[in-house]
C-alpha cells in the first residue's frame, strides 16, 4: 500500500533526531549550492523559509516531500542528481531537516 503525498504542513512532527542528521548532510552536500540560513540566491535558492512559502521558487510547484524526494534524487538543469550519492534514509534525513528551516 502507498502513501499519497502530503504537504510539509500537513506532515508529522519533524523527530529532531532526523532533523540533526539531515543537517550535517545538507552541510556535506548541499551548502555548497543552498543557503539553509537566508531565502538568498546562491547557486541555488536558498532554503529558508521553503515550508512557509510552500511553493518552489524556480517553477511554482508545490512543496511536499514527495516533490523535494523526486527532485534531490533526479535533480533537474541547474541541479545534479543525488540518488546515487546518498541514500533513501539519507534523503529523509535531508527533508526533515529543510521542513525546520
Amino acid at each position: 500500500m502507498t502513501s499519497s503525498p502530503q504537504p510539509l504542513a500537513a506532515s508529522p512532527p519533524v523527530p529532531p533526531a532526523a532533523a540533526a542528521r539531515g543537517k550535517e548532510l545538507f552541510q556535506q552536500k548541499c551548502s555548497t549550492c543552498h543557503y539553509d540560513t537566508s531565502d538568498a540566491k546562491k547557486i541555488g535558492p536558498g532554503l529558508k523559509g521553503l515550508n512557509k512559502r510552500g511553493t518552489f521558487t524556480v517553477n511554482n510547484n508545490k512543496v511536499t516531500d514527495e516533490n523535494l524526494k523526486t527532485w534531490i534524487e533526479n535533480g533537474d538543469s541547474l541541479m545534479p542528481p543525488f540518488k546515487d550519492v546518498i541514500d533513501d534514509n539519507q534523503i529523509k534525513d535531508v527533508i526533515a531537516y529543510v521542513r525546520t528551516l
